[in-house]
């Protein structure tokens, strides 16, 4: 209970004290949405379990020195504890400022970042064209669609195996080559065309999806403002400078940010392409840091896991900024 003065009249008078106001609130809102709590509830716990403990868990670690030595172990009866010691941000200092730090981060990091720029874009072009294509009243416009979206129905690992044998030396693609006369790059070897063959089924894997969700933007457009354009005299690259490209903004930014968000930790395809332990040059992060953790010997448990905590900053930095930038350009245009 918490006493106040009425300035009015000079009385003394009770009232509630802000926590019993506040806890009432949530009890009052709980026998209100009490279903919501409990439907929610297993979500939580999932996530808590999936996401939340293990990336409380990783930020542990790489404070500390872990890997495949100094970590508990069982080796047949005998149980070996943990010695493993805690060493403050000695990792974060090794890898962006060490003696190794371009050789193991900054070299990986800027092909990353180019591996990114360029199969969003590729994605993105590719995608916007085809959906302009499919957009269009063509004969067997179903069909195409669905021979389209194929390389994103099927499976990853099904898709970047098939393209593994495709590009090896004997594969069919340097057979049809040998049979032009032209030269048969060493498609799983050489790191060009190593980087190249990882674009390339990448883009194969991601146009797709670029595709469906542009070519939804585009059946969202108005019809009369293409009328509008026209009836105007305006070209067909203006119509598509001036109608398209702005009716399809707020698709294109949620497009573009999954795309550099999901491409930047590519796992799978540079992983099954090339495995964990050739092709050194063509590892993004991502796969690097799961080289650092499991593909060598000791195994680096402590480093792998401040790769994964610098690759999170780096992509919440990313977003931020580009969300940023997104609402800054809206202002603008609603001026």
């Amino acid at each position: 209970m918490t006493v106040a003065i009425d300035r009015a009249t000079g009385k003394v008078r009770g009232g509630r004290g802000p926590r019993h106001g506040l806890g009432q609130r949530l009890r009052h809102g709980y026998q209100k949405h009490w279903y919501a709590y409990v439907m929610i509830a297993p979500v939580i716990v999932v996530l808590g379990v999936l996401v939340l403990y293990p990336l409380v868990y990783g930020l542990y670690l790489t404070l500390t020195d872990a890997n495949s030595l100094n970590t508990a172990r069982t080796i047949g009866v005998n149980h070996i504890d943990a010695t493993y010691k805690f060493i403050g941000l000695d990792n974060y200092k090794d890898i962006l400022f060490g003696p190794l730090s371009y050789d193991r981060f900054w070299s990986h990091f800027i092909w990353t970042v180019a591996w990114t720029a360029l199969c969003v874009a590729l994605h993105y072009t590719i995608g916007l064209g085809l959906a302009l294509l499919l957009n269009q009243k063509l004969r067997g416009r179903t069909l195409y669609r669905l021979l389209l979206i194929v390389p994103w129905a099927v499976p990853t690992f099904v898709t970047v195996f098939g393209w593994r044998i495709m590009l090896s030396d004997g594969g069919i693609i340097n057979t049809f080559l040998h049979m032009l006369h032209l030269p048969q790059p060493s498609w799983l070897e050489d790191t060009f065309w190593q980087r190249f063959a990882a674009i390339m089924v990448n883009t194969w894997c991601g146009v797709p999806f670029m595709m469906v969700s542009l070519l939804g933007g585009l059946q969202s457009i108005d019809a009369s403002l293409y009328e509008a354009a026209e009836m105007d005299g305006a070209s067909a690259w203006q119509r598509f400078r001036y109608v398209t490209l702005p009716g399809l903004r707020s698709v294109s930014s949620t497009v573009v940010l999954l795309g550099i968000i999901w491409t930047f930790n590519q796992f799978a395809v540079i992983f099954l392409l090339f495995g964990a332990n050739s092709a050194p040059d063509a590892q993004i992060l991502v796969t690097w840091a799961y080289y650092l953790g499991f593909g060598q010997q000791p195994r680096d448990f402590a480093q792998s896991a401040s790769y994964g905590i610098l690759l999170l900053a780096i992509l919440i930095v990313f977003t931020s900024f580009y969300r940023r930038w997104l609402n800054r350009n809206e202002q603008q245009l609603a001026i």
